[in-house]
């Protein structure tokens, strides 16, 4: 298997074949981050793909020494997360949750005690702050390490222990007093 820096200066070079290993190795940490962030499934299609569509056009700038790939990628994410909800803040959707349930083989009672669970959670986060909201995100939905984590927010990797283990807690909190109704 090649480094992530030779497919990077192949990818650099418009070899195809290069990119496209790396469109592999990062698609589902960038959509699950991506997915989080939005709430929307199909959005976050399309956001990660526009992603990689802009990291393709731009891939001959990127200078390798200067940030790690993946950080440069994470930042291409959260710029056209930001460009997308700055729009959608000027049109009006009908939320997910209140469009029409989808007929399936699943179990509706199981359907909404996920979707309570998913309730519960989005209302959690939104009590951390946004650094802790970031490394969550990143931690867990994209399942990156904590040095990864610290290079794409260009933080030590103390600090992103520290806030992931403060988010953790104030999640926990968050979803006992929920749980036991004491809200």
């Amino acid at each position: 298997m090649q480094s992530e820096v030779s497919l990077v200066q192949l990818a650099k070079q418009r070899d195809e074949a290069a990119f496209a290993k790396l469109y592999e190795a990062y698609f589902d940490k960038i959509y699950r981050y991506v997915a989080l962030k939005i709430g929307d499934r199909m959005e976050a299609e399309d956001i990660t793909q526009q992603v990689f569509l802009n990291a393709l056009k731009s891939i001959s700038s990127y200078e390798i020494k200067e940030t790690p790939f993946s950080a440069w990628l994470f930042r291409i994410a959260h710029n056209q997360m930001v460009d997308f909800l700055r729009k959608k803040a000027k049109r009006t959707n009908i939320p997910l949750e209140d469009a029409p349930p989808q007929t399936g083989g699943e179990d509706p009672e199981e359907i909404t005690e996920d979707k309570f669970d998913i309730e519960q959670l989005k209302e959690a986060t939104k009590k951390l702050t946004d650094l802790q909201r970031e490394v969550i995100s990143l931690r867990f939905a994209s399942e990156l390490s904590i040095t990864e984590v610290a290079r794409i927010m260009g933080k030590s990797e103390g600090a992103i222990k520290a806030l992931q283990h403060s988010a953790i807690l104030a999640l926990r909190r968050s979803l006992v007093v929920t749980e036991n109704g004491n809200e």
